[in-house]
């Protein structure tokens, strides 16, 4: 490992920071790799339960290094492609913490976690049609998934950058707070995730994104694969039996 991602758990929570302070934390092949594997790490411990991904320096990602791109670099990783996260996220939640610039592929990184904490002067843009290039690291399909469509297209077409207030108006952020704050209060949120029951946890988020392309009909006939383990659980029979006691619950994932 070259230390460009530091990783420290806080409780059950995964701390994943890019560490390229003075490249503005442009993402390298060698970073998407080490970001794979601290991804790799949250799903299979069973000791951790949320992911917090964020960068060193005032910055959370730039995109991809250009000047290694020139090189022939591209920062991918087979099957999770940009950044080690984008095609394939972790089936646990990951929480973003955006101090300063997203831009391109930094921002399709965001577009890959579930919830996002901003700093107020943090920015979020898809730059790549002002470089001869196209956001196809999820930004051109994710975008108007999570935007309205007039607002992605915009952000897509003109290259230029969205502030933390304006993306928290159309719900893309859940909380902008003052800069410098984004990391704690993402931990905070991602606490308060960690202490929730963990098969409860990820059938929810994998259940949110499977059901997109669902009618209502559909989704109350295909919901049951999810729903079913959780209500059969050894933690679906703690749950009510810690709040009759008074106490808080054990949970086992099982």
């Amino acid at each position: 490992m070259t230390g460009e991602v530091l990783t420290e758990v806080t409780g059950g929570v995964l701390v994943m920071s890019i560490n390229r302070p003075d490249q503005r934390n442009a993402m390298t092949k060698s970073a998407a790799a080490e970001l794979a594997a601290a991804l790799d790490r949250l799903d299979g411990d069973p000791d951790l339960a949320v992911g917090v991904l964020t960068g060193v320096g005032g910055t959370f990602c730039a995109g991809m290094d250009l000047k290694r791109f020139q090189q022939g670099e591209r920062p991918v990783v087979d099957g999770r492609g940009f950044g080690g996260l984008v095609q394939a996220p972790p089936a646990k939640p990951l929480v973003a913490a955006v101090e300063g610039w997203a831009l391109g592929g930094g921002f399709e990184m965001v577009l890959a976690a579930d919830v996002v904490v901003a700093g107020e002067s943090a920015k979020f843009g898809l730059p790549e049609v002002k470089r001869g290039l196209i956001a196809r690291a999820g930004g051109v399909f994710r975008t108007p998934q999570v935007l309205p469509r007039a607002i992605a297209l915009e952000l897509l077409l003109t290259g230029e950058p969205m502030t933390s207030s304006r993306a928290e108006r159309h719900g893309l952020v859940n909380r902008v707070v003052p800069d410098g704050r984004a990391l704690a209060v993402a931990t905070e949120l991602a606490t308060t995730i960690a202490q929730n029951a963990p098969l409860a946890v990820r059938a929810s988020k994998a259940m949110v994104y499977e059901s997109r392309t669902w009618s209502d009909e559909e989704a109350f006939t295909r919901q049951v694969a999810f729903t079913d383990p959780v209500f059969a659980s050894q933690d679906a029979k703690e749950g009510p039996a810690a709040f009759a006691e008074r106490r808080a619950p054990r949970w086992t994932g099982r």
